[in-house]
């Protein structure tokens, strides 16, 4: 059991590595390139490290508290990582329909398409290494990351088909609209994540 808690710690401070490097490129090239979606992409990796530092304490804990203080401590990153969903995803939101009514074009990005691209590979391997230990060791705040994960992957496929779309036809409004995506998928897991700490 105890090599299930570090197997897991180490997948987490690889995510969290991971996502900040993806997180300050996505930035960086969505800020040079003016993409909202790239930039967007870039703040849920920056809420999926926040996810990430949450279990690391969570499972950093195990074996040094009494198994009620654990099970509270559970229950309060579980739902730490439901919140953790929320931030920012409103900016993205906001910044989307900003960019529809103004039209505000972003610029090609290569860069863009490699990040997304990156993501779909490593992304869906994590998510289903840190979703098996969760449910060996019986961790909901480790499922609970691992669906963040998922979103992750999940969301960097209309991030690639969005940038490919204005890279090879102009169509600067995929942009905005993966924007908007990334803020209705982020919104509904965060309700679903901090409903089912609640209902523990």
């Amino acid at each position: 059991m105890d090599d299930l808690y570090k197997k897991g710690l180490f997948l987490e401070y690889f995510t969290v590595i991971y996502n900040i490097g993806e997180a300050f490129f996505s930035i960086l090239f969505g800020s040079l390139s003016n993409s909202i979606a790239l930039v967007g992409f870039g703040l849920d990796s920056v809420v999926e490290s926040l996810s990430g530092i949450i279990l690391i304490w969570r499972l950093k804990i195990h074996g040094f508290v009494g198994e009620e203080e654990e099970y509270e401590i559970e229950k309060k990153a579980t739902k730490l990582v439901g919140v953790t969903f929320f931030i920012l995803s409103f900016y993205v939101l906001i910044e989307s329909i900003r960019k529809l009514i103004f039209v505000e074009k972003s610029d090609p990005s290569v860069a863009g398409i490699i990040i997304a691209l990156a993501s779909l590979l490593i992304m869906p391997f994590l998510y289903y290494q840190k979703n098996s230990i969760g449910a060996k060791i019986g961790s909901k705040a480790l499922i609970a990351d691992s669906k963040e994960t998922l979103a992750c992957a999940f969301l960097s496929l209309p991030l690639f088909l969005g940038l490919t779309s204005n890279y090879f036809f102009g169509l600067w409004q995929a942009d905005s609209i993966v924007g908007i995506i990334i803020f209705i998928f982020l919104v509904k897991e965060g309700i679903e994540i901090v409903r089912e700490s609640d209902n523990d």
